[in-house]
Order: C-alpha cells, then sequence, then structure tokens
C-alpha cells in the first residue's frame, strides 16, 4: 500500500476512535460539564452536537479518499 492510502486509514482509525469515545462520554455520564442533570433528551441533543461537530472531519476524508482513488488512476 502506498503512504497516502496508510496515512487515509490511520487518519480514519483516529477519528472513529475519538468519535466513539466521545459517543461513551455522551451516554455515560449522568452531570455536564456545567452540572445539569442529563436527561435522554439532552443526551441526544449533545450526539447530535457530536455529529455535528464530526461532519467536517467526514467531509475532508471523503476528499482525501477521491484524491487517493485519482492518484492511483495515474499510476497504474
Amino acid at each position: 500500500m502506498k503512504r497516502r492510502w496508510i496515512s487515509w486509514w490511520i487518519a480514519n482509525m483516529m477519528w472513529i476512535i475519538l468519535f466513539a469515545a466521545g459517543t461513551v462520554v455522551v451516554w455515560t455520564r449522568e452531570v455536564d460539564g456545567a452540572g445539569v442533570t442529563q436527561t435522554p433528551q439532552l443526551k441526544l441533543l449533545a450526539f447530535i452536537v457530536l455529529l455535528i461537530a464530526f461532519i467536517f472531519p467526514l467531509i475532508v476524508q471523503a476528499i482525501w479518499l477521491i484524491f487517493n482513488f485519482k492518484a492511483n488512476k495515474h499510476v497504474l
């Protein structure tokens, strides 16, 4: 595998681990940083905010994937 593919996979694994850790924190905490008791509705809202925050890295990774595919076609 080329270095750009290895880098792409490493970056994806990093984002997946960060997203999973954030999800675990959101769903397992009883009280947030402001001292508000977390209800299921507030946990869902916090999860939606987390999803929105991870949309930008998802877009960057998709563009990087397209770039990798186009770069591979030129090599073959």
